[in-house]
């Protein structure tokens, strides 16, 4: 799952990266449909503009970067998946505000050390519109959204696994920033398609080999998985993190070595070592901090609307303003029916425990404080901050990233097949010439 600072790196990347302006032309082509995508449509100039933002990326490291025609269809690929995720967020009654984006929009140029102002600037010296941004932040937010509700209900991890997770390795353990190349097999598939699969992992992995390609460049070029343009980075993983089928080969793996091909769940894939690192540098301070809480919840679904739910909350906002009792409301009003008759209490929790959104108001109230009104992916909230504390962040810290990281490993392995499935069972006509991968050594 993206981050706010992962979000706003992709998102600049996109569009401050842009080199020199659009050039102004008084007769302006027609713009044609690149690919229908369901009941809607990717235009050229969207594509064409996709395409410039990944070849800004690429800077100075050119020769990294497929011909033309290969990254026109990488990045076309990436635009049909964004769109298919997008309308499926909207048909599960998942939204994003207007609120929602500015925060993101705020939280981006913050994290870049400008302003708002200066960032819509930047984006005006690069030719990209401040409404064409906004709607690619909204996107993403939707697409987070998507992949959060995913998760819930369907993502378990048993104390079991945390258990034997921890006894493996005795504790959080190193931490591993690796690369990887797919090459991506149907559920079920055939021997014809693991046979050709297997041919074309073997000449990723021949070229390698023979130096006649960087991984980066291989990744852009052949990798079927969602990370391909970014050269199959895979950021920093713990081990529980990682396909298990990868796990026993890691303690031997040296910085630059790649590993593979191994068959796993989604097809054939070439892993190469970054770096390595002790995670325990990286957990930061010995103590952590907790907050307790209650809450109130008016959800947003099929018989609720966006609009519907937010005035409910406002109104109960405004009678907490005005002196009614918190947990008594609560125990009246709210839809979180695991804390209801508790008025509404969460007990001691982790700030991220809820989610970032909903940690980040708890964070920025006093004791004894309510928020506004604010949006979750369950619907609309408002929170009482009751406490908080520093403790020593021991076993339960322990277990508690453990996990999550085989929480994010299991999201991950079943999202991506997700994303095939919804791919495959897609209409989905394309316009402009882009065809399937091509084969290792083309």
């Amino acid at each position: 799952m993206k981050t706010p600072a992962r979000l706003a790196g992709c998102l600049l990347a996109a569009f401050l990266s842009v080199a020199g302006p659009v050039a102004a032309q008084q007769l302006q082509p027609v713009d044609r449909i690149a690919a229908v995508v369901e009941e809607d449509v990717i235009l050229e100039s969207e594509l064409d503009r996709a395409v410039r933002n990944i070849r800004a990326q690429y800077a100075g490291r050119e020769d990294q970067l497929p011909p033309a025609d290969v990254l026109e269809r990488q990045v076309l690929e990436r635009l049909v998946l964004t769109r298919l995720q997008v309308a499926r967020a909207a048909s599960a009654g998942i939204q994003v505000t207007d609120q929602d984006v500015d925060a993101a929009i705020g939280r981006i140029a913050e994290g870049n050390q400008l302003t708002v102002d200066q960032l819509r600037q930047q984006l005006a010296q690069t030719g990209q519109t401040f409404p064409e941004f906004r709607d690619s932040v909204r996107e993403e937010l939707l697409v987070q959204r998507l992949r959060q509700s995913y998760a819930q209900g369907r993502i378990n991890v048993s104390e079991a696994e945390v258990d034997a997770a921890l006894a493996a390795q005795g504790g959080v353990g190193q931490q591993y920033h690796m690369a990887n190349i797919l090459v991506a097999l149907p559920d079920g598939a055939t021997p014809e398609q693991i046979a050709t699969g297997q041919q074309k992992i073997d000449g990723i992995k021949a070229l390698l080999d023979k130096g006649e390609m960087d991984f980066a460049a291989a990744a852009v070029r052949y990798s079927d998985a969602p990370n391909a343009l970014e050269g199959g980075d895979l950021g920093w993983r713990g081990r529980d993190e990682i396909p298990p089928a990868f796990v026993p080969v890691l303690a031997d793996m040296q910085p630059g070595q790649v590993i593979g091909p191994i068959r796993g769940s989604s097809g054939f894939q070439l892993i190469r070592l970054l770096e390595v690192r002790d995670a325990a540098a990286q957990s930061g301070a010995a103590t952590v901090t907790e907050f307790q809480a209650r809450h109130i919840l008016v959800r947003v679904d099929e018989d609720t609307s966006e609009s519907q739910a937010r005035a409910r909350i406002d109104e109960i906002a405004a009678r907490i303003a005005g002196g009614a009792d918190f947990a008594a409301q609560a125990r009246e009003h709210s839809e979180d029916e695991n804390n209801r008759q508790q008025g509404g209490d969460l007990g001691w929790f982790a700030a991220d425990a809820f989610g970032a959104t909903f940690g980040a108001q708890v964070a920025a109230l006093a004791d004894g404080a309510v928020s506004a009104p604010f949006r979750s992916d369950a619907g609309w909230h408002i929170v009482q901050r009751t406490g908080s504390r520093q403790r020593a962040g021991g076993d339960d810290n322990l277990r508690a990233q453990m996990r999550d990281a085989i929480g994010r490993r299991k999201l991950e392995e079943d999202y991506n097949r997700f994303l095939r499935e919804m791919r495959g069972e897609a209409f989905v006509e394309i316009r402009n010439g882009a065809t399937a991968a091509p084969a290792a050594g083309e």
